[in-house]
Parts: C-alpha cells; sequence; structure tokens
C-alpha cells in the first residue's frame, strides 16, 4: 500500500486511535529504519521509536531496525491515528529576510544553523527560530514529520537562500516545482582542482554511508541525482564553479563533486585529502588556503521560481559570505577581493546561465 500517512511525531509515547499500514518491499535487503523513514517522510530516530514501541511487524512478529528486509516482504505499521501537535520551543536568533509576503519567506541563512529538529538539535533549529520570530508555517505532511514550512533543506554549515512555506498551498506547489525541477537553485562552489571539461553534468545515484551513517556516497542502487556545474573564474589549486541542482539529495553537490575529483575546499567530511591533494612544490599555498577555510566553502547564491499563490516571477541573489572572503582572495591570490562588496559579482559568477 501506497500513500502519505500521518506520521507519529514529538518526544512522548504514541496514544490515540491505531492507524494500520501495510508496505511491500521492493529493494532487496534494505534496513527497517531507512525503509520505514523513506516510505513515511519520518526521521531515522522517529522511525526508531516506532520499531521499539513494536509497532512495526511482518508476519505478526515485531521487528528489529537492524532487520534487513528482503524483497517481497510486507511491513505493517501501526500508527497512532491522532498523534498529539508537535510544539517547538522558541529560540531567537537574527535572521536576514530577502524576500517575505502571506504565502512564504525566503531567508539568507547562516552558517552553523541547522534547518529543522532532529537528534542532537530539537531547540536550537531554524524552525524553532520561527517559532519564536511568530512566523506562520505550513503544516501537512512535512509538519507532522517535524519540518513545518521547510519546502527543501541546506546542510548546517551551508549558507544561503532557503524558501520556507507559510500555507499548506504555497507548500504543495513549491514542493511540486521542485520536483517538476521548475525552481532553480544555484550554489556557489570553491573547490580543490580543476574540472576537466565545462560545463558539466554530474549524474550518479547516491545513497547512505553503509558504514558511516552520516555520510553519503555514489553507489549503485542509490536515489538517482542530477548536479550541474560550469566554471566561473579558474585559480592555481582550486575553481569557483557555479552549481545547479537538478534533484535535492542530502549532501548532494558535496557528494557529486568529491565524485568528480573536485570535493568542495574546507569540507571536512568529503575533502578526502584536501592541500594534501597539491603538489609537495606548492603545498604550503594550499595548506594556506585550508586554513582559511572555517567550513565548507559552498553558499546558495541564487534562487528563483514562480511565485505559488500570485504566480509572479521571483528572482532572488545572495553575495558571497563574509566569512569565506579571506578563503576566497587567498585562492584567488587577489588581496582586492577582500575590501570588494560583491566578490561573486566581481568574478562574474551572477553574469553566467548555464
Amino acid at each position: 500500500m501506497a500513500g502519505r500517512p500521518r506520521a507519529a511525531t514529538g518526544e512522548g509515547g504514541a496514544g490515540g486511535r491505531a492507524l494500520n499500514l501495510t508496505f511491500c518491499v521492493i529493494v532487496q535487503s534494505e534496513r527497517l529504519d531507512k525503509f520505514l523513514a523513506d516510505q513515511l517522510a519520518l526521521s531515522r530516530t522517529q522511525a526508531g521509536r516506532l520499531i521499539a514501541d513494536k509497532r512495526v511487524t511482518a508476519r505478526g512478529t515485531a521487528l528489529r531496525a537492524s532487520a534487513l528486509l528482503e524483497r517481497g516482504t510486507e511491513v505493517t505499521v501501526d500508527l497512532p491515528d491522532e498523534a498529539p501537535p508537535r510544539i517547538y520551543t522558541p529560540s531567537h536568533a537574527d535572521l536576514n529576510f530577502v524576500y517575505e509576503d502571506e504565502h512564504l519567506a525566503v531567508l539568507d541563512k547562516p552558517a552553523g544553523l541547522v534547518v529543522h529538529p532532529g537528534h542532537g538539535h530539537w531547540n536550537d533549529t531554524l524552525v524553532n527560530v520561527l517559532v519564536g520570530r511568530g512566523t506562520d508555517l505550513s503544516g501537512g505532511a512535512a509538519a507532522e514529520a517535524g519540518r513545518p514550512g521547510i519546502v527543501h533543506r541546506l546542510d548546517r554549515d551551508t549558507s544561503g537562500l532557503l524558501v520556507v512555506a507559510k500555507s499548506d498551498l504555497a507548500h504543495r506547489r513549491l514542493a511540486g516545482a521542485i520536483e517538476r525541477r521548475t525552481v532553480k537553485r544555484v550554489y556557489a562552489a570553491l573547490v580543490w582542482g580543476h574540472l576537466r571539461k565545462s560545463p558539466v553534468d554530474i549524474e550518479a545515484p547516491i545513497a547512505r554511508h553503509p558504514k558511516e551513517r552520516k555520510r553519503m556516497t555514489v553507489a549503485e542502487g542509490g536515489r538517482h541525482a542530477v548536479t550541474h556545474a560550469a566554471l566561473v573564474a579558474r585559480f592555481a589549486h582550486s575553481d569557483l564553479l557555479r552549481v545547479r541542482l537538478g534533484t535535492g539529495r542530502t549532501h548532494q553537490i558535496r557528494v557529486h563533486l568529491a565524485h568528480v575529483g573536485c570535493p568542495i575546499v574546507g569540507d571536512r567530511e568529503y575533502t578526502f585529502g584536501g592541500s594534501r591533494r597539491v603538489t609537495p612544490s606548492s603545498r604550503n599555498e594550499a595548506e594556506r588556503l585550508e586554513r582559511l577555510a572555517p567550513r565548507q566553502l559552498l553558499h546558495a547564491a541564487a534562487l528563483s521560481f514562480t511565485h505559488p499563490v500570485t504566480g509572479a516571477s521571483v528572482a532572488l541573489t545572495s553575495e558571497w559570505p563574509e566569512d569565506l572572503r579571506p578563503a576566497l582572495a587567498e585562492a584567488a591570490g587577489d588581496a582586492n577581493l577582500l575590501a570588494e562588496r560583491n566578490p561573486l559579482q566581481y568574478l562574474g559568477f551572477f553574469a553566467s546561465d548555464d
């Protein structure tokens, strides 16, 4: 059975009337917790809670989170029909909103801010800050999964433009537009090495790493993923790229660029060598660049879409953030970039239209 069932959320146990759902496994040897999270749009923590409460069975027997499901297995989930509403602890932080009306808001997310509550971050996320601000957020399936208003995400240490839905109508239409690839999301990325050709379409399936569960990897049988990358500026040891998403998988840009041999400078999870990739004669220059990278040099610099309610065209840009400017100036060998108010515009980033 397929559909969009109501999912139990929150920290407490389940209650209320039960809703039984049955799913048939079509992927060989898939872990139960991953399968359940994917099918019900839950976090792995929420899926694990249902399993721990013995609400997930096959052939009448409760299953463990680590159970490997064989193709054709029928999994039954006993969900509470009326879960208590999720309550979010208000948090406060300064946010820069670049567009806002009664239907949606677009903010320039700072680095270090997790987008929605999850393991290790229940009270200090963007959702908590929006609640503290009094911003209306859409409900529906996303809210039930602990992500009210969140149409798409940025990694914690990725900065830049992010759209938030205030109404269910705006959320549904924006999500549909992203699925149809009519929302244009463009990132600026400083990467180690040089693209072999430009532009390039990177098409490689992405799955969770089999041994390191917080990381993703290119793997056969993973989810279809497409990233478009083009050269903006070439420096001695790195390239500044204009990257456009074709799909929106977890860590997609970071994984795909590493896959083609151009990992993002400052990425602690997918750099695969960093400055050590540079020839010994130039190692000192590369190490200086690495020391100046406080985080991954990836920034959501442009976002454009058709307004889901009014039909107006919305096109927004965000300049290279202050904390990454020293590293960009070092990579370019151009100290003028430190004083330049619009370094991406200076380098011709926004003039591209690939």
